[in-house]
């Protein structure tokens, strides 16, 4: 199955938190999306492997994806190896996406910039007919970045308000990761993101995003190169009234 667009995290539940409201969009919208982790966060202090797994899946048909897949590189071992390349390569050239969607190099959790630059050299090796994994070589269109802990100036920035409830959900099926008080505690100590506190911010950071383009919610986008515009009187249009007056 080919892919308009497909999003790596380190972790199951790095994609929801950060760009759900995005991926549900463009599903709306007609194209294919996919989410992969690259592991199965089983060193979290919270919830085992296989409850993670389960709240991947439950997550991943609130997405409305076309794909969604758990690699099974080691939680808190996401290098650049060429091991880990090649099986992020045989990814992207299996799903073809005209767009990858990958972490912010810069972050707290060191598997999150690993992640990022292991798939950016993935997606530019992916092109090389002489790295052989039986497929086709295949180089996605570009590939752009999604903010973690640290933010960043963005490139662009969705409107995701009439998606946003949705996404909201999507996060809370990581029942054994997320505060829910209608669901007990898994057993587990509490955590940064267990706390009401955590899931009150993701929503505060997407009305901060959202009030830079004059709308409810955004989600911010990071693009390493320039980008071609050749309709600015177009694309510059009464939408952006709101959001700068």
């Amino acid at each position: 199955m080919k892919l308009d667009l497909l999003a790596f995290g380190a972790h199951p539940d790095d994609v929801e938190l950060t760009c759900a409201g995005t991926i549900i969009r463009l599903g709306a919208q007609g194209y294919k999306t996919g989410v992969v982790a690259l592991t199965q966060g089983e060193l979290g202090t919270r919830g085992a492997p296989e409850i993670r797994k389960q709240e991947f899946e439950a997550a991943g048909k609130i997405l409305g994806l076309s794909i969604h897949k758990m690699l099974d590189i080691p939680d808190g071992q996401v290098a650049v190896t060429e091991e880990n390349k090649l099986e992020v390569i045989r990814v992207i050239r299996e799903y073809r996406p005209n767009i990858v969607i990958a972490p912010y190099w810069h972050d707290r959790h060191p598997d999150h910039g690993h992640a990022s630059n292991l798939v950016r050299e993935a997606a530019f090796f992916s092109g090389l007919k002489q790295i052989e994994t039986g497929q086709q070589a295949y180089r996605p269109y570009r590939v752009i970045y999604y903010p973690g802990r640290v933010e960043f100036k963005p490139s662009f920035i969705v409107d995701v308000s009439d998606f946003h409830e949705q996404k909201i959900r999507a996060i809370q099926a990581y029942k054994s990761q997320f505060h829910n008080p209608e669901k007990a505690s898994f057993g587990k100590e509490e955590t940064n993101i267990s706390s009401p506190e955590f899931l009150e911010a993701v929503i505060s950071r997407a009305r901060q995003y959202g009030s830079y383009i004059g709308v409810k919610y955004g989600e911010p986008f990071l693009v390493r190169e320039p980008m071609r515009l050749d309709d600015p009187v177009s694309f510059f249009g009464p939408q952006y009234l709101t959001a700068f007056l």
